[in-house]
């Protein structure tokens, strides 16, 4: 577990605190309206809701999308969700938002204007050279406390990240407390057997993920399915059908085949692959073996044979993480595997962690949310933590920690 400052470690009464927070939502671009507001409502009844409780007056810095894109809008709306009465000023370290911090009475709440619109914010920067910018010197002097409850956004050296934290006494917020020690119980000493579901359409960071658990003794059995379940079979030497192997190469994923074989024979048993598959065949589910393949029909899903294999070794496990859907489960041909993995993993006498936008949709979808032991709302950070990746944001917090 990192070492790091809590809110428990501080008096609040009276400080302007300025909160960092992921409150990046998902945005009709059509309307710019929010869709869904999750991360939001759990950063405002959480963090928020604490430091305004305790007298602070808090100010909070967050992103939206990134310049350019549709998603790129003010924060107005997220302050309206985060509840009443909070004030919100479109400026980031401008006289606007400096007065409107300055006027900030005990138990107050203000938003500012969204941090991407300063040109440097995402520059990779370390926290001292960010501490020279504009941004930081402008609004760090009328602060005295800084708190990180972005884990979200933990793996970018951003400004608004990690600069605060080399000038103001900083801690981690509840959100990002909790999403560490939850990692943490499956990333460090995890109670055995330990199970890594690894799934959903991107395979780029598969193999690095299973070589770390694996190398790392953190995972007994690493069970593959959506696109990862593809190309691990790929790597056994399965001709997978024409549609299923060009998209594979156009995911640019097949230089990863000789890495996941040597892994293979390095860790004999522990990478497990789908015994059979559901195709699409006229719109509709067809079940068909490995050894069956290759076909000329686009792969959805995993199989009953696969389902009850890995539904045996899940039942087994002490704790289980699973990242990625293992089939296309909007279409509801194809939800069967999916839903009958995350079944059993809700099921499970051991503790779950489930992590990424579209395995949470269908944990949702299926009202499996009270089932699941944590529920990482983290997408890029969870997957670079689950490959023993150094977060920016979490060092800069524990160097902050080692000044005090």
């Amino acid at each position: 577990m990192p070492k790091f400052l809590t809110m428990n470690d501080f008096n609040f009464k009276g400080k302007v605190v300025l909160v960092r927070v992921d409150i990046n939502s998902a945005i009709d671009p059509e309307t710019k309206k929010i869709l869904d507001d999750t991360r939001i409502r759990a950063h405002g009844e959480t963090t928020i809701k604490e430091l305004s409780e305790k007298g602070a007056k808090t100010v909070v810095l967050a992103h939206q999308g990134r310049p350019g894109e549709p998603d790129f809008i003010p924060l107005k709306q997220h302050a309206e969700i985060l509840g009443k009465p909070v004030k919100y000023v479109d400026d980031v370290y401008g006289e606007k938002a400096r007065k409107a911090i300055k006027n900030l009475k005990n138990g107050e709440i203000l938003v500012l204007g969204n941090v991407r619109t300063y040109p440097n914010e995402t520059k990779k920067n370390t926290p001292e050279e960010h501490a020279k910018s504009e941004f930081i010197q402008k609004l760090a002097p009328l602060a005295d406390i800084f708190v990180n409850d972005a884990f979200a956004a933990a793996h970018r050296a951003h400004a608004s990240i990690v600069g605060f934290t080399a000038v103001l006494p900083s801690a981690a917020g509840r959100i990002m407390e909790r999403e560490l020690k939850a990692l943490s119980r499956v990333s460090e000493a995890p109670e055995k057997p330990c199970v890594y579901i690894l799934g959903g359409a991107k395979a780029d960071d598969s193999l690095k993920i299973s070589d770390y658990v694996l190398t790392n003794k953190i995972a007994d059995y690493i069970l593959t399915g959506g696109v990862i379940g593809h190309l691990f079979l790929a790597a056994k030497g399965v001709n997978l059908g024409k549609p299923n192997m060009a998209f594979l190469e156009k995911q640019g994923v097949l230089g990863l085949v000789s890495g996941i074989q040597d892994l293979m024979k390095k860790f004999p048993g522990k990478i497990l692959v789908p015994l059979d598959l559901a195709v699409e065949v006229a719109g509709k589910r067809r079940e068909i073996a490995v050894s069956g393949l290759p076909t000329d029909h686009p792969i959805y899903d995993i199989g009953k044979e696969t389902v009850k294999k890995y539904g045996e070794i899940i039942g087994e496990a002490n704790s289980i993480v699973v990242s990625g859907p293992v089939g296309v489960f909007e279409n509801k041909e194809f939800l069967f595997g999916t839903k009958k993995i995350l079944e059993a993993v809700a099921s499970s006498r051991g503790f779950s962690l489930v992590g990424g936008g579209h395995t949470i949709a269908a944990v949702k979808e299926l009202g499996l949310t009270d089932k699941i032991g944590y529920i990482s709302t983290a997408g890029g950070a969870l997957i670079e933590f689950l490959m023993g990746e150094k977060l920016p944001g979490v060092v800069a917090l524990e160097k902050a920690a080692s000044r005090t």
